[in-house]
């Protein structure tokens, strides 16, 4: 998870005050035939399928019988008994509502023995499973003949009984997510399902509608997914998913994420836990995003959340997300670059907003910063390169010291405009955001942020894209020539 100046425990915290476990008591009793003399852990995957969490532990005795319980009740979820080795597990449905159940199975073939006493629950996940076991048995046996039988007469045939075996399993689906719709196994068994897209309707000119295809996909992209049960949260399908939507579905703009978002923490109002965890999620993405601007996304996200209160921080990490937040904001993408008061290598004022150009790369760096003397001769191939088609570079020296005319002479920079605050006023980290270096800026022709803290590998990349998808701007460029030949 990346770190940010948003605290993580404090969210966590914040999160798990929306859930807190009543006083009933829990006892699972499993016997694993195959085990035995050993210890095992219950446990759950929080959020994501990289995040195990052990809630108990059970001694194995030596017929296999193990016994989690606990005096007061576990929150409900898909749970894991992972056995030595971590590299199997029986998985337990726990819906928070049957706390006294037993499970009997065999360590070879988990689900195939599986023999649930106390719980309709993990009697009705289990039988799912029986049933994927079996038509993947199916499957796998229909391929095989294929495989033997290479004429094309057994090819047709078999094709037919994939194709059968694959309906008879989505009727057997359906049905059994119908009769049980009330029970959390099929709302966990439903969260992993894709939605359904009817067939899109024909265009004038015969072919069909992609996009229509696209936005019912992203519209219904949460149907079966039951945004109000936190149980779900302890399962490995929200952090996924939620990535998938964010990041594939959603166009990365920061207005149109930003609006998503807003859409979508507001259906879960009623799930503390689940707004809180969407809320972090994508605060921490784009704090730091890699999609450049949209910065702005974390801006929206902080003040809109954390700083009205609606998220539950301490007031350190408030404090520090303010800080964040008026030190971005001012520099964000589509916004007039701040002026600064610079001197160049023979102490003349400097202005960016002087310098007169269709583009102006600014380049925050500190001379003694190793990063930045490897983004030097980059820096330098980049301007050589480009420096005929409306660009100027203005390397900002943020760091006080007089190694940065050596800087300049060691990269063979003198062709650049250099910058430098003799005055030794001016602070970077809160009026530009540079919180590390190198720091990249890319300002338009009215000084006005087409792109920051970029990359300096990606800057000729994303200088000839933003030249070929402007042309406008381009044709009012005194190089205009240059560019045409």
């Amino acid at each position: 998870m990346k770190k940010g100046f948003i605290s993580t425990l404090c969210i966590l915290v914040a999160m798990a005050s929306g859930c807190q476990a009543q006083a009933q008591g829990y006892r699972i009793e499993a016997t694993l035939t195959g085990l035995k003399d050993t210890t095992c852990i219950l446990g759950h995957y929080n959020y994501s399928n990289q995040q195990f969490l052990a809630k108990d532990t059970a001694r194995v005795n030596g017929q296999g019988k193990m016994v989690f319980e606990g005096p007061q009740n576990l929150s409900g979820g898909l749970y894991l008994i992972l056995l030595p080795g971590n590299q199997r597990w029986v998985e337990v449905v726990y819906s928070g509502e049957e706390t006294n159940f037993s499970l009997k199975t065999d360590t070879s073939s988990i689900v195939t023995s599986m023999v649930v006493s106390g719980s309709a629950e993990n009697q009705l996940f289990y039988n799912y499973q029986k049933a994927i076991r079996s038509t993947m048995r199916d499957i796998e046996a229909l391929n095989t003949e294929k495989l033997i039988k290479k004429d094309a007469v057994t090819a047709n045939l078999v094709d037919k009984k994939l194709i059968a075996a694959q309906d008879k399993f989505s009727t057997f689906r359906k049905s059994f997510l119908l009769d049980n719709t009330a029970t959390f196994t099929a709302k966990l068994l439903k969260a992993s399902i894709e939605p359904e897209i009817p067939e899109a309707p024909t265009l004038t000119n015969g072919k069909k509608d992609s996009l229509w295809v696209f936005n019912y996909y992203k519209t219904h992209y949460w149907d079966n997914f039951d945004l109000t049960d936190s149980r779900l949260l302890k399962a490995p399908f929200i952090q996924p998913k939620l990535e998938r939507y964010i990041k594939s579905l959603v166009v990365q703009v920061a207005d149109s994420i930003t609006k998503d978002v807003d859409a979508l923490v507001q259906k879960t109002a009623k799930n503390k836990e689940l707004k809180s965890y969407i809320i972090y999620y994508v605060t921490s993405e784009y704090e730091n995003p890699k999609v450049v601007g949209t910065e702005g996304v974390f801006v929206h996200m902080a003040e809109k959340y954390y700083l009205t209160g609606q998220m539950e921080v301490s007031e350190d990490a408030k404090k520090r997300i303010r800080e964040r937040v008026n030190s971005m904001k001012p520099v964000l993408v589509d916004k007039i670059m701040p002026d600064l008061a610079l001197s160049d290598l023979n102490r003349k004022p400097l202005s960016i907003h002087g310098i007169k150009s269709d583009y102006t790369v600014v380049f925050f760096y500190s001379p003694t910063c190793g990063h930045c003397k490897e983004a030097a001769p980059i820096l330098k191939e980049f301007y050589d390169k480009n420096k005929d088609k409306g660009l100027k570079v203005l390397a900002v020296a943020t760091e006080q010291s007089p190694e940065w005319k050596k800087y300049v002479q060691d990269y063979k920079l003198e062709e650049l405009l250099h910058g430098y605050d003799f005055t030794q006023q001016t602070d970077y980290r809160l009026k530009y955001d540079v919180f590390a270096t190198p720091t990249v800026y890319v300002l338009d022709k009215n000084k006005k942020i087409i792109a920051r803290r970029m990359p300096v590998e990606q800057l000729d990349d994303f200088y000839n894209f933003y030249l070929k998808n402007h042309p406008l701007e381009v044709v009012k460029s005194a190089s205009v020539g240059k560019i045409g030949k």
